[in-house]
């Protein structure tokens, strides 16, 4: 099923067409109405009027988190406030929080999107979906929320906590539609066998999961042991939310980026020049149809790659490879570079290993030591010591032989690793401290 057949099966000439249309409008108005745009525009020395095709995408200015934060809190907002029906914020922790304005028409698309979405995974006006994402000034609840109603299924905004009586929630409402990060679906799993509650005999039958990176492997872990299609979202916060682009049922071979609404390029995240066709590098935005914060050449940091060739699903947008991590939370380890999804894959890999781990990152003298800290399941831990060992040697020379770096592997018992009811933390970096 497709939610909006003429837009997401339009020929991608027409496509163009359009996204040229929107990119023209969206500088006119970020020239005249941000004054943010108007200098970065006019330091490079160009005007709105120098846009004339998508290839001119490349004069334009770059914007950055930092950015947001500098103009904190309502500098990049091209509307009068007065405009602005919803505001949402990031948590701040590692600055200044970035503020997101919606006026009432984006609110309006943003839960199109999402109604797009939700049909993409295979949902449908008859579904409950089961809301855990947080709600509050993070964009994840909210938005699957709204998108939900849109659909006209029924939503349970259940939010983030209380792990125990979700589960029980799930199972007494009928949940058929999960929404929430991978790493909190396998924390809800295991809460389900703790409270004798099997996943298998519920009518959830489908997981929409975002918000962190997280693999191939990961999602195999997770439809095995929850008996569900799990379907990767991709969103952020300073762009919109959730619904940015989805996978689709049929394939689950990567989102589709919702391209009539938001232009997307890679590019080299070392020099910014534009990549190959099908070239990994790093993902940058132009929303095209923002109205309170649009924004010009956003810079996620996400890691992947685009592919435009058909899709048996019929829609005509591109999709986006798995976000192998991003450009930003990169960890050099003795100039090596390694990102966290990369040791996930060969962690997941290992029988008798769970999905829950830490990446350890500190400094003795000069030279940076990784430790990866990962749990066993019940089994392995009743082992003896020298199996675990040996476990321990196994991927610690995979993550050599792969990766080119050398780490400590520490196996810790079930449990060992804190959780998270939203994002998993996945590096504690203590370099420096």
């Amino acid at each position: 099923m497709i939610f909006d057949i003429a837009s997401e099966t339009m020929p991608r000439e027409q496509l163009e067409a359009l996204q040229l249309r929107r990119l023209k409008d969206l500088c006119g108005r970020v020239y005249a109405n941000v004054p943010f745009y108007k200098k970065k525009f006019d330091d490079l020395g160009i005007s709105p009027a120098d846009v004339r095709s998508l290839s001119d995408l490349t004069l334009l200015p770059f914007t950055e988190k930092q950015d947001l934060r500098n103009h904190y809190p309502f500098g990049m907002f091209a509307v009068p406030k007065d405009n602005v029906v919803r505001i949402h914020a990031s948590s701040g922790t590692t600055g200044k929080s970035t503020v997101v304005g919606y006026t009432r028409r984006d609110i309006k698309n943003w839960a199109e999107l999402m109604a797009r979405s939700f049909t993409a995974a295979g949902a449908g006006p008859k579904d409950v979906i089961h809301v855990a994402y947080g709600y509050g000034l993070f964009t994840g609840g909210l938005g699957a929320h709204y998108g939900g109603e849109r659909l006209g299924a029924t939503v349970v905004p259940i939010s983030g906590g209380a792990t125990r009586r979700q589960v029980m929630l799930l199972r007494d409402f009928g949940a058929t539609v999960l929404c929430c990060t991978p790493s909190y679906s396998l924390h809800l799993y295991e809460a389900a066998l703790e409270s004798g509650i099997d996943f298998n005999e519920l009518p959830l039958r489908v997981g929409v999961f975002g918000a962190e990176p997280w693999t191939e492997e990961m999602r195999r872990d997770i439809e095995q042991k929850m008996g569900i299609k799990a379907i990767d979202i991709y969103g952020l916060s300073e762009i919109m939310g959730p619904g940015v682009g989805i996978e689709c049922v049929q394939t689950q071979s990567g989102p589709h980026l919702m391209e009539d609404h938001f232009l997307a390029e890679i590019i080299d995240p070392e020099t910014g020049d534009p990549a190959p066709p099908g070239a990994t590098g790093e993902l940058v935005i132009t929303t095209l149809t923002k109205e309170a914060q649009p924004l010009i050449r956003y810079r996620t940091r996400d890691i992947t790659s685009l592919d435009a060739t058909p899709c048996k699903c019929g829609r005509t947008f591109a999709r986006m490879k798995r976000v192998t991590g991003r450009s930003d939370d990169m960890l050099i380890i003795r100039g090596v570079n390694v990102f966290p999804s990369q040791i996930e894959s060969i962690l997941l890999e290992t029988d008798g290993l769970t999905p829950h781990y830490q990446l350890v990152v500190s400094r003795e003298g000069s030279l940076d030591n990784l430790d990866v800290m990962v749990e066993v399941d019940e089994k392995i831990f009743s082992d003896e010591i020298k199996a675990m060992q040996r476990i321990e040697g196994k991927i610690q020379k995979t993550i050599k032989e792969f990766l080119g770096v050398t780490a400590k592997v520490k196996l810790v018992e079930p449990r060992g690793i804190q959780r998270s009811e939203g994002k998993a933390q996945r590096i504690v970096d203590k370099r420096g401290k």
